[in-house]
């Protein structure tokens, strides 16, 4: 029987509710596209002059944590390897990799070392499961290397990420595509289609029993993952169009990108306000799934100003109003067009997200009391034609989202 992750590393995933996505790589340097090599059809020999130019000497991993810990997030998931096979830390079993750029430190090191000087954040990774510089993957045919040769690469890879680095939160793998992508004789289909998730998966929960494993595959139904995964958008809503229909009773997260792009775009002006990004948290955590961030540094190392100002917006606001999002569960107070709930036992959190009425509607619950988590004060509660009305007047509201707790 295959590996779990642990009780108490699922548990602690659960509750924590608020990470860091950090999408960062040599696409920083034309900062055109997020799939730049892909979009543009760039030869692998003309993408690797990004990476021969990478050296983002403001790159500060102290800096960088501090701002999530700001910010409230408890988790921190950097892309070890994005689709262009340019790997982000000290591989042994690449020599495209950051260490032979000009920048010349790991920065994954780094970050794990700043991690574990500050204690209430855990490190987690992104890998890619496609690859479109690895010979092994690329010019199979050309190189005389077989599939089981990028197997090995790959699962490598994921092996000294769980020993190098201390303790994980995750293990978050993406493109689980090329049935979609490469032509029929292409070996991975040759070798019956498969990256051997099974080895994978107990590999990490070998190596790190409390790291939940996530595959961003968007296929149903899962096969071995710990945390079924939703992408820029909320479980079950689908509007982004590429999401699973079907929400299973796993553990949920959402990961979403601050701004139009998972990585450094210039231009890109779209940022969501610490409102939005309040709310997207809210809804989240009230659907029983955590809110993965996303964020893309500079090709300098910088996290842009105004997205480190968002986010410690939304740890201001947390700071408060924290105890209605970590350690809660999915809300049983049915939403409204204003509201969403979270709980903790017997204990529920109406997060009111639109200022719109002093009168807040609910379905009828057996609430006892009401108060506002912000500062305690009693909130009037009134009964009628089998609705919960709570009276909170615009001069109590939070203008992000307004906590009330019902026990």
């Amino acid at each position: 029987m295959a590996k779990q992750v642990s009780a108490q590393g699922l548990q602690w995933f659960q509750d924590v509710r608020f990470g860091m996505f950090i999408h960062w790589g040599p696409s920083a340097i034309p900062a055109r596209h997020d799939w730049i090599m892909a979009a543009e059809s760039i030869p692998v020999p003309e993408y690797e002059k990004f990476a021969a130019q990478f050296n983002p000497t403001k790159f500060s991993a102290d800096e960088w944590v501090s701002i999530a810990a700001d910010a409230g997030q408890k988790y921190m998931v950097f892309t070890s390897r994005h689709h262009d096979g340019f790997s982000m830390y000290d591989t042994a079993l690449s020599d495209y990799k950051i260490t032979n750029s000009p920048f010349g430190r790991d920065p994954v090191r780094e970050l794990a070392d700043a991690i574990a000087r500050r204690g209430d954040i855990k490190l987690g990774f992104y890998s890619s499961v496609l690859d479109w510089h690895h010979p092994a993957y690329r010019f199979r045919d050309e190189s005389g290397l077989a599939w089981s040769d990028y197997l090995e690469f790959l699962h490598g890879q994921v092996r000294e990420l769980c020993t190098n680095y201390g303790e994980l939160a995750c293990l978050w793998f993406d493109g689980d595509w090329p049935r979609h992508q490469l032509p029929a004789e292409h070996a991975y289909f040759k070798a019956g289609g498969s990256f051997e998730y099974d080895k994978l998966y107990d590999l990490i929960h070998t190596l790190q029993p409390g790291a939940v494993v996530l595959n961003n595959r968007h296929d149903e139904p899962l096969s071995g993952e710990d945390v079924q995964g939703f992408e820029q958008d909320l479980p079950g809503m689908n509007t982004a169009g590429f999401n699973p229909s079907t929400v299973y009773t796993f553990p949920l997260e959402v990961c979403m990108t601050i701004n139009d792009h998972w990585f450094y775009v210039d231009g890109s002006r779209n940022h969501k306000s610490a409102r939005q990004l309040v709310q997207y948290l809210a809804r989240s955590a009230s659907a029983g799934a955590n809110y993965l961030l996303n964020v893309g540094p500079t090709t300098e190392g910088e996290i842009l100003p105004q997205h480190a100002e968002r986010l410690r917006r939304v740890g201001k606001w947390l700071k408060v109003n924290g105890e209605s999002i970590y350690g809660t569960r999915a809300g049983t107070i049915a939403p409204t067009a204003v509201t969403v709930s979270t709980r903790k036992g017997n204990t529920h959190y109406v997060h009111i997200l639109d200022n719109v009425s002093d009168y807040v509607v609910l379905n009828d619950v057996p609430a006892q009391s009401a108060r506002l988590l912000s500062n305690g004060l009693p909130v009037e509660m009134q009964r009628k034609e089998g609705k919960l009305i709570l009276i909170v007047p615009e001069s109590q509201r939070d203008s992000m989202d307004t906590v009330v707790v019902l026990s």
